[in-house]
């Protein structure tokens, strides 16, 4: 299937220059939005996942379902001052700006093999922060996996011995 065709890329935004994949519409498509997930998980599913984490906001609808339909867990990355217990922080750049991110510091337990799932990998930052922060923890990444690549920002070069895939690339 081509996932493209349900992507729209919007110019200039949120910023000029920048061509925002926009996936509503992929989302709003129900087999289509199915069939993504079902791709994900045959990429990653002969991995030895604990649990899933995603960062806020789009890394929990691509994220949730993939931990759903692989019967293991979801834990949110969430902005700074969303989550209600204690929490570790970190600050990161994202390609327009910066932010925040925070964990539970209950979310992972040391040892446990954690992918990170997000909708789009562009240049890393957001990834990194999340990786940073559950070492922090003591939980072992074992891949990170992603609706959409921008192959041309070479993220996935940061994360060096992790496996990253990858449904679209631009």
């Amino acid at each position: 299937m081509n996932f493209k065709e349900y992507i729209r890329v919007i110019p200039d935004y949120p910023q000029p220059g920048i061509r925002f994949k926009d996936i509503t519409t992929l989302l709003q498509n129900g087999p289509v939005y199915k069939e993504a997930i079902d791709q994900l998980k045959a990429l990653i599913q002969e991995k030895e996942i604990d649990v899933i984490a995603g960062p806020e906001a789009r890394g929990f609808v691509i994220g949730a379902p993939l931990a759903y339909a692989l019967g293991v867990g979801f834990i949110p990355i969430r902005k700074s001052g969303k989550l209600p217990a204690e929490t570790i922080e970190a600050d990161y750049a994202l390609e327009y700006g910066k932010d925040k991110l925070a964990m539970h510091t209950d979310a992972i337990k040391p040892g446990q093999k954690v992918l990170i799932a997000d909708d789009l990998l562009a240049t890393g930052g957001t990834i990194q922060t999340s990786i940073d922060l559950i070492k922090q923890l003591g939980g072992e990444i074992v891949g990170a996996a992603f609706l959409i690549e921008l192959s041309y920002l070479d993220g996935r070069s940061k994360f060096d011995g992790i496996d990253v895939v990858s449904l679209v690339q631009y």
